[in-house]
């Protein structure tokens, strides 16, 4: 197929989104599911446009997925700007650590018993389908910096730190199949995978976004430069913090994630209110007139992180049409099986739901914020990488195409469940907690 035709395959998709996007909004759907249908279409099980082999193909995917979900994590933390002092934060922290820990070890149960992988391919198992995803979950994320609605936020920095929490029980599944070296008695896969890679990865990444957002505030409003170029700044911090965190022996999703958290903290120095209507209104003023606000002290920061933030989304946007177009396509290289069926519903119905309400035991939220939290545990981009992540480690090729299966079958399966039901649900909370508000 012709470069022109590609051209115009993904012109009329883009074009179509932005002009549907409005409407999209309204009605039960959501854009990552129209992206599946028009992979499938192209794919082998279609058009047969575009062929991606989750085996063939595992070195190309595994890095387009990667780039996504970095891209993602750096949006997730730039959208949470309550202090990490705030009592909120406590509830995502469980989450990413004691409800997955709980998922994980319940998939490895169902997989041992009911699907009969070995426990090495059961935790390897887990760990990819555990993390929640922040690409396809945007409808149920934080509507602005400041949102402090338990299911948005707790959503939004789930998925921003369980994208980088899952890496442990991966490198343990790869481990136990002999594809990892986890040291004698496992010192090696607990002291670097679990304690440093995690523990370095945030402090990596914290410390760049601190200092190149500091330095970029402290140019402009003292000195009146390095404005302009904030796309090349976005990219620049996603890059650095992830390619330190990898030589370093760490977690380059979380540095990623903390960086674009760290970054957003820059925006708590602005020292005046009305840094945030500044900056939204930028794109109406001369380019004088911007530089000028990117320059000033009350309103640099501000200044900075929305059109960080703004560029930022799009690039987010991008990297959910190409990983889902290609995940359409990837169905019709897998055969599921009656076992596969019963496990992705037990791992959203029981699941999902069983680790979500232990994790959260005493946390202070009402009956309705539970049980949301509990449904939209997005499964997404993160598992795509990871899958092939572990298929690049030399996965045997029986125990990669039933992992394969199973995985592909469990997105596909997100996508279209939770694309149907979150705009009625979360509509329907919102007039809840409304009248709550209103009592």
């Amino acid at each position: 197929m012709t470069f022109a035709i590609w051209a115009i395959i993904i012109g009329a998709l883009l074009t179509t989104m932005a002009l549907s996007g409005s409407l999209l909004k309204r009605l039960p759907l959501s854009t990552a599911m129209l992206y599946l249908a028009a992979g499938v279409a192209l794919g082998p099980a279609g058009w047969a446009l575009m062929t991606p082999h989750p085996l063939s193909h595992a070195g190309i995917l595994e890095k387009v997925a990667e780039v996504a979900v970095l891209v993602s994590l750096f949006s997730a933390g730039l959208k949470l700007g309550l202090p990490l002092s705030d009592k909120h934060w406590r509830m995502p922290v469980r989450l990413a650590f004691v409800s997955m820990t709980l998922t994980v070890a319940l998939i490895v149960v169902i997989a041992m018993f009911g699907l009969g992988l070995s426990l090495g391919a059961a935790v390897l198992l887990g760990g990819i389908l555990a993390p929640t995803d922040p690409v396809l979950a945007s409808d149920v994320q934080v509507e602005n910096a400041g949102d402090r609605d338990r299911v948005r936020f707790s959503l939004t920095a789930e998925g921003g730190l369980n994208d980088g929490t899952a890496f442990p029980f991966v490198m343990l599944g790869l481990g136990l199949l002999g594809l990892h070296d986890l040291g004698i008695g496992g010192w090696r896969w607990l002291t670097i995978d679990v304690l440093w890679a995690t523990a370095g990865g945030l402090l990596i990444g914290g410390t760049l976004g601190t200092l190149i957002g500091k330095l970029v505030v402290y140019l402009r409003s003292r000195h009146k430069e390095s404005v302009g170029l904030d796309e090349f700044l976005a990219l620049g911090l996603i890059a650095l913090a992830y390619g330190v965190a990898v030589l370093g022996h760490a977690y380059g999703f979380l540095a990623v994630f903390a960086a674009g958290l760290a970054l957003q903290r820059v925006k708590e120095h602005d020292a005046g209110g009305g840094g945030r209507a500044a900056a939204a209104s930028a794109g109406q003023q001369s380019k004088r007139r911007r530089e000028e606000r990117a320059t000033d002290p009350e309103h640099a920061s501000a200044y900075l992180m929305q059109a960080v933030r703004g560029f930022n989304e799009q690039l987010e946007r991008i990297g959910e049409v190409g990983v889902v177009l290609v995940v359409g396509a990837m169905l019709a290289f897998i055969t599921v099986s009656a076992g596969a069926a019963w496990f992705v519903l037990i791992l959203f119905v029981v699941v999902r739901p069983v680790s979500v309400w232990l994790g959260l035991l005493g946390a202070p939220i009402s009956r309705d914020q539970r049980i949301m939290i509990s449904w939209f545990g997005i499964r997404g981009i993160g598992s795509i990488y990871y899958l092939m992540y572990a298929i690049n480690h030399g996965l045997s090729r029986p125990l990669a195409e039933q992992i394969i299966a199973i995985t592909l079958t469990t997105v596909t399966v997100s996508i279209v469940m939770h694309g149907i039901s979150v705009t009625p649900l979360m509509n329907l909370y919102a007039r809840r907690k409304a009248r709550r508000a209103g009592r």
